[in-house]
């Protein structure tokens, strides 16, 4: 009979014991839901930028150097080619880098990554779409001048020309002063994030 009340009495105490360690435990079942990471949470249209100086010039170089392709693409029959080529390639990679480049920074997807110096990007961009621009178009002005569109593509390749020197002067200027949007900005929203981060993972234990 005292075995008996001593194997209760052991069965008991074992369960009290479990029972303490299993609400000590961190593994602990919950009903609690686990939110999924958003990884669109920072992005986010930048409506001060496109109605800055930056924003409205990069617009203004999208539409322009697509219009100036379209111009080139419209030519049937070119001799020589060679001008018509250049240019074709010049206002096609203007587009679709500068276009890029505008969609980056309307969005704020350049704070995603704060290692690149944006600023300098955008500078080297538009330098060298200035150069390029100046080269295919005084080509296919000594070369190809004669049918309509040709005249067209000319106007445009100048007319964009110009706005892409203009918008360089002042990332040059930007650049010069130090007063750069995207370096000190970037650099403490990424902070800021990896701080949110950090906090998340600090006030839930379990999944340490």
């Amino acid at each position: 009979m005292r075995n008996n009340e001593d194997a209760e009495r052991f069965d008991g105490e074992a369960s009290n014991t479990s029972m303490i360690s299993g609400a000590n435990s961190p593994y602990q079942p919950t009903t609690e839901p686990v939110h999924s990471r958003n990884v669109f949470r920072g992005i986010r249209c930048d409506l001060e930028y496109l109605k800055s100086h930056f924003g409205i010039l990069k617009v203004i170089e999208v539409v322009l150097a697509l219009i100036s392709f379209i111009c080139i693409e419209t030519i049937m029959m070119c001799s020589p080619c060679a001008g018509v080529y250049l240019f074709e390639f010049v206002s096609c990679s203007a587009s679709v880098v500068t276009g890029v480049l505008l969609l980056i920074f309307s969005l704020n997807l350049h704070i995603k990554v704060p290692h690149v110096n944006w600023s300098l990007t955008d500078l080297i961009n538009t330098a060298t779409s200035t150069l390029f621009f100046f080269l295919a178009s005084v080509v296919l002005a000594a070369l190809n001048h004669i049918s309509g569109a040709e005249i067209a593509a000319l106007i445009f390749g100048f007319l964009v020309m110009g706005v892409y020197g203009l918008n360089t002067y002042l990332a040059v200027r930007r650049w010069r002063l130090g007063d750069s949007r995207d370096g000190p900005l970037q650099t403490s929203e990424y902070i800021r994030a990896r701080t949110a981060s950090r906090g998340e993972v600090e006030s839930r234990p379990e999944l340490q």
